[in-house]
């Protein structure tokens, strides 16, 4: 395959970015969008430039870290999706393609293609946690959870925390990384002790980090790729007004 890149380029957070155009050629369609960059690095450096930044760990789809808006949409055209498992054989022969980072004033550009993600860090550290009594563990059936809340549990617990909600969200809301959050630990019994405090906490935290509030406007569900429904936003409003109301802890 014969491709066009235009890639976001930025030395460092106080530079001006821009746009920069590359060819590549001879990119098999079977490569995956990562390992179609990593043969435009080497060229660049074979060329004595700097080659492209971009985050990247597992290339698994597993740790979230392979964080790039293609054409216009986080991880690229294909529905629950990873940018790291993106094969090339879903673009066409000659075509272009930009490449951008993470969009959002909550995330900035670090360099090039990579960005500052340290917010949805902070979001956890300011309640995702679950107290664990020392001594013998427990019997594994001691603690009864009814099997539709253990499922959306670990449904929820399938974020992997890439951020492409963020990026998707017109309002660089992290509402549905935070739903997830939320409902996978306040869902199990082991994360009732602190969950009002968590709900209130998390929420803090994020609008502190300068994510937007959520409008409902469904974009961060259709990007995420693991397919986090919306409904735990829901469920994070509902815990919310909760620990509001009944006192829990006020805002």
């Amino acid at each position: 395959m014969k491709l066009t890149l235009r890639i976001w380029r930025q030395s460092s957070p106080a530079e001006k970015g821009r746009m920069v155009e590359y060819p590549v050629e001879d990119i098999s369609p079977d490569a995956s969008f990562l390992e179609m960059l990593d043969v435009l690095n080497e060229k660049l450096i074979a060329d004595g430039e700097e080659p492209v930044a971009f985050d990247h760990d597992c290339r698994e789809g597993i740790c979230g870290m392979c964080s790039l808006v293609i054409n216009g949409t986080p991880h690229g055209p294909e529905r629950n999706t990873t940018t790291c498992q993106l094969h090339m054989r879903k673009f066409e022969d000659g075509e272009v393609i930009d490449v951008e980072p993470w969009r959002a004033k909550a995330f900035p550009v670090v360099k090039d293609l990579v960005v500052d993600r340290s917010p949805l860090d902070r979001i956890i550290q300011s309640g995702g946690y679950i107290s664990a009594p020392t001594g013998t563990a427990p019997e594994a059936h001691s603690v009864p959870v009814p099997k539709a809340d253990a499922d959306r549990a670990f449904e929820a617990a399938e974020c992997i925390g890439c951020g492409a909600c963020v990026a998707a969200c017109p309002n660089g809301s992290a509402a549905l990384f935070l739903g997830a959050k939320v409902t996978h630990l306040g869902l199990m019994p082991q994360g009732q002790p602190e969950r009002w405090d968590r709900v209130v906490n998390m929420l803090e935290t994020h609008d502190d980090a300068g994510f937007g509030g959520c409008t409902n406007t469904g974009e961060c569900s259709v990007a995420c790729p693991k397919g986090i429904s919306m409904d735990v936003i829901s469920r994070l409003n509902g815990d919310m007004l909760k620990a509001s109301v009944g006192g829990k802890k006020k805002r």
